[in-house]
């Protein structure tokens, strides 16, 4: 129910006119390296939409829904750094810039919008790749975002398992959105 009602509301803040996009299937993941390990998690879970008309596009990612290789990293990752009870999710409002929709295979795009993660908000660009195909559109992207710049911060003692800065990788696949 939580996720009908997410998508709906993600839904009305595209322009009514354009032809909308809902995510089918999503991959989330990121990657720090640190001097002692390097931590992955991943998450399969987001939601999103896009307009193929006006390039708007919105996502929104359940923090808690990452998962580790270790439970321990995990539980630190929710309670310690992003306070994910007090900060459940991270979202992105912004247009994409570089689509055609007429033209089918792989398109370099950037999307250009606000970011916001552990409770603060920044304007970001993130480069990408858009695939129509099939009446479906694909959504790669990498980008690197740095922990300082949305107050998450990390325990002195903590300084060579943690890198400051972690790769972002997106992978969502699109599907008509039908009323």
């Amino acid at each position: 129910m939580k996720k009908l009602i997410l998508l709906l509301f993600l839904a009305s803040s595209l322009s009514s006119a354009a032809q909308k996009f809902i995510v089918e299937k999503s991959f989330v993941s990121f990657y720090s390296h640190a001097t002692i390990e390097d931590i992955t998690a991943e998450h399969k879970s987001a939601n999103s939409i896009f307009s193929s008309e006006t390039g708007e596009i919105v996502f929104s990612i359940p923090i808690k829904e990452f998962k580790f290789a270790k439970a321990l990293m995990e539980e630190h990752f929710n309670e310690k750094y992003m306070e994910s009870e007090k900060f459940p999710k991270a979202t992105f409002q912004g247009k994409v810039t570089g689509f055609q929709k007429q033209i089918t295979g792989a398109q370099q795009v950037q999307a250009i919008g606000k970011l916001t993660v552990h409770g603060v908000t920044k304007e970001i660009e993130i480069p990408g790749t858009l695939e129509v195909s099939g009446g479906k559109i694909k959504l790669l992207s990498k980008f690197v975002i740095k922990l300082e710049d949305y107050n998450i911060t990390l325990p002195q003692l903590m300084w060579q398992n943690i890198a400051e800065q972690v790769d972002v990788t997106l992978e969502f696949t699109y599907k008509p959105y039908e009323k």
